[in-house]
């Protein structure tokens, strides 16, 4: 499996942006597809995760409103539209694929992680 993310950049506080993870190396049907964060000096938190087959959807707290993820099954891509961003939006962000059961929030329920990419958030 092989995830591959794209998109992120510098962007200024209340402006958007959109982040792509594309997958390839299998059958992605079964799979819940993750986003992630980490910024410098804290630990990797979850964002928001959208199962492939169904499409539902999960959100955290703090970005709920405002991020909307989604899939393309054609593509086999996942992405990030993040909306009204602010300064703590600031992170790497990180696309992961869980082919098991487990509480999606969970860093642990991910088997496959892709390499990231940047978002900046400045004033």
């Amino acid at each position: 499996v092989q995830l591959q993310a794209s998109g992120g950049g510098l962007v200024q506080a209340g402006g958007s942006l959109r982040v792509s993870c594309a997958a390839s190396g299998r059958t992605f049907s079964s799979y819940t597809m993750g986003w992630f964060r980490q910024a410098p000096g804290k630990e990797r938190e979850f964002v928001a995760a959208i199962t492939w087959r169904v499409g539902s959807t999960y959100y955290a707290s703090s970005v709920k409103g405002r991020f909307t993820v989604s899939r393309d099954n054609a593509k086999n891509t996942v992405y990030l539209q993040m909306n009204s961003l602010k300064l703590e939006d600031t992170a790497v962000y990180y696309c992961a694929a869980a082919n098991q059961g487990g509480y999606v929030p969970d860093v642990g329920t991910y088997s496959y992680w892709g390499q990231g990419t940047q978002v900046t958030v400045s004033s």
